[in-house]
């Protein structure tokens, strides 16, 4: 099955997608993500979708749910390299996305996310083998 990748930074996850997406892959995305903050105990999560071109009314809505599965599960989130085509799209399909936070690049999101978090959180040490 095709699968998203998601990087680890210490307490941030890092989501690429360098792909189109359908249904069930942003479907999968949201499982992994989901899955990975509890396991990792990641308090950021960084998507960057500049490779998206298009994106419909129910990607939208999985970036929307993510966003709020994040928050739930005491991390923020941070779309970025939101295309102008797409946030057209998604102002015509009337969609406003409630809690997900964006920023026009890496950097910005990156910014966002360290000016948002609590300067108490330890990072997380990597203590994979």
């Amino acid at each position: 099955m095709e699968r998203i990748p998601i990087l680890r930074m210490g307490d941030l996850l890092l989501v690429t997608i360098q792909v189109d997406m359908h249904d069930r892959l942003a479907m999968t995305l949201q499982d992994d993500l989901t899955r990975d903050i509890i396991r990792f105990n990641a308090h950021a999560v960084l998507i960057d979708i500049s490779s998206l071109e298009m994106i419909d009314s129910f990607i939208g809505r999985m970036l929307s749910n993510i966003s709020s599965m994040s928050s739930v599960l005491a991390a923020k989130t941070v779309v970025v390299g939101m295309q102008p085509s797409v946030a057209m799209t998604l102002v015509e399909l009337g969609m406003s996305m409630p809690g997900v936070q964006t920023a026009l690049n890496i950097e910005g999101g990156m910014a966002l996310l360290r000016d948002s978090m609590d300067p108490e959180f330890p990072e997380v040490e990597d203590d994979s083998p």
